[in-house]
This record gives C-alpha cells, sequence and structure tokens, in this order.
C-alpha cells in the first residue's frame, strides 16, 4: 500500500456510541463503575468521559430489541489510560461495585488490559500502554500475547488515593475499537485496502488487528463468536464509531479513497460517514469539525 493510502499518522479514536434500554442504569455503570464523569445527559442522550474528552455516548432506545449473540457489532470499546495508577482506580472501582461483569485479564506485552460486559452485554476494555520503545516489531507485526494478570495484585501495586477520587478529571480516551465480523478477508478488505489502516497483527483468519502512525492498534475484527455474520438490523448496542483524522486534507483524501473503491459517504460538513460491510456505521472527522 502507497504512503498516501495510508490513514494519517495521528488519526485516533473518537466516542463511542452505544443504543441502550435502560440509561439510568448504564449512566450509572459507566459513571460510578468506570469511573467516567457526566459529560451531558439531556434529551436521553448521555456523554460520559473523563476530563472534557467524551468516551462513550449512551443514546437511549428502549424500543429496540437486544441483538442476537453471534450478530456482528461490537465487541469492545477500550478505555486507555496515561498511567497505571489510573487503570488501578479504574479496575478496583468496577470491580468492587460491579464484580460479577469483570471477564478477565491480560498483559499484551504491550499493554496491560483488564476485561468487564456492562449491565447490556457491551465489552468493555480498560487498559493501560507501555512505552513504545518497550514494543517489539517482527516483519512489521507487532509482538502481542495473552498473558495472565492477577488483578489483586495490579490494584494493590498501582492503586493511589488522588487517582481514586479524581478519577473523572484524569485523563483517558478511547485507545481502540474491536469489532465482532463475519469474516476476516472481508474486514482487511474494508478497514485496510478502503478505509487505510495498516495491519499491525493476524490471528489467521479469526482476527485482524489495524492502525495508523505505528500504534499497535486502533481497530481490531475477530469472528470469534460471529463467523458467516451478515449485516446488521437495528438493535441495542454498538451505534457508531467515531474516528479522528488530524486535519482536512486528511480527510478529503480518505473520501478521495472511499469514493475510488466504490464506498458510498455522507458529508454533513462535520463529518464523513459510512458503514462497514456489517452496517457498522463510522463517522470520520478532524478537529476543527467535530
Amino acid at each position: 500500500m502507497h504512503t498516501q493510502d495510508l490513514l494519517a499518522a495521528d488519526t485516533g479514536m473518537g466516542a463511542v456510541t452505544l443504543r441502550v434500554a435502560d440509561l439510568d442504569t448504564m449512566v450509572t455503570y459507566y459513571r460510578d463503575g468506570v469511573g467516567l464523569s457526566v459529560l451531558t445527559n439531556a434529551g436521553g442522550t448521555a456523554v460520559l468521559g473523563r476530563g472534557t474528552t467524551p468516551i462513550v455516548v449512551l443514546e437511549h432506545a428502549p424500543a429496540m430489541r437486544h441483538a442476537a449473540p453471534h450478530e456482528a457489532g461490537l465487541f469492545h470499546t477500550a478505555i486507555l489510560f496515561d498511567t497505571q495508577a489510573d487503570l488501578a482506580a479504574a479496575l478496583y472501582s468496577v470491580a468492587t461495585k460491579y464484580p460479577r461483569t469483570f471477564t478477565g485479564s491480560a498483559d499484551h506485552l504491550v499493554s496491560n488490559a483488564f476485561y468487564f460486559t456492562d449491565p447490556e452485554g457491551n465489552g468493555v476494555e480498560l487498559y493501560w500502554d507501555r512505552d513504545r520503545t518497550e514494543w517489539s516489531w517482527t516483519h512489521g507485526m507487532v509482538d502481542m500475547a495473552t498473558i495472565y494478570v492477577d488483578p489483586n495484585a495490579f490494584v494493590q501495586e498501582h492503586l493511589t488515593q488522588d487517582a481514586l477520587s479524581l478519577a473523572g478529571s484524569r485523563p483517558g480516551r478511547v485507545g481502540h475499537v474491536h469489532l465482532s465480523v463475519g469474516d476476516v478477508a472481508t474486514a482487511k478488505a474494508f478497514y485496510v485496502d478502503r478505509l487505510g489502516f495498516a495491519t499491525t497483527a493476524a490471528m489467521d483468519d479469526q482476527a485482524l488487528f489495524v492502525s495508523a502512525g505505528g500504534y499497535h492498534h486502533h481497530m481490531a475484527m475477530n469472528t470469534w463468536n460471529s463467523r458467516g455474520a451478515g449485516r446488521r438490523q437495528q438493535a441495542l448496542g454498538l451505534g457508531l464509531v467515531r474516528i479522528e483524522v488530524p486535519g482536512a486534507d486528511d480527510l478529503g483524501a480518505l473520501v478521495s479513497r472511499m469514493h475510488d473503491t466504490g464506498v458510498q459517504t455522507a458529508d454533513d460538513g462535520r463529518t464523513v460517514a459510512f458503514e462497514d460491510p456489517w452496517a457498522n456505521r463510522i463517522e470520520v472527522t478532524t478537529p476543527g469539525r467535530g
């Protein structure tokens, strides 16, 4: 792939929108459990984040059905913390208040991660990155693994009172978004060949990890629960994935690429929107347009 066909190195992820049946319960989970602050909550939509950075947007959609277990959609929203103390505070908070939502932990070599499922079945990853100088690459692919991390030991080693008491005002953002898809080859054709991410890791026909600018991954797609899934119908769960590119030229290049490869886009003057092959809605914007 030519450099001009790649997303800009400074590309990142924006807030993830979830359609929810019980707005109050979900706001409480992400606020009191995960440790996000409520930035706005009006008209059936709540925005939660850290500091002034939105991380999740919860849209009240009580008339919608729950998605079937093997449909395409969200695997998890991954919230990235700047420090191990901030991650420990979030881990301690959600594990203490919602212990039954904890699903696992891992040292991925590039990061430490802890996994949960929110009250409506949406996956949540809380993680901290090691410095990029500590990452290893082999033939252009980042070395990652899944090694057990004791969550209690992690909290005991890294938790501080400041990180716990000031959680909502501390830094944090969406680090990556992981999707459930029908097949990896189609995901690669869309997210790499059309959208412009670079492949950073792959697990045969089971999972694909992609990024911009040499990050370990901004997005991932797997078929672990969804092999063969087709286009999504309207349902609770994932509503929108946001990608942020640095400038108008980067956005224009993306629009040209999508047009040249037959992907229909809509531009309302602030964001460029389109759907992936499973009808997951993607919006791309720049800091000046969002």
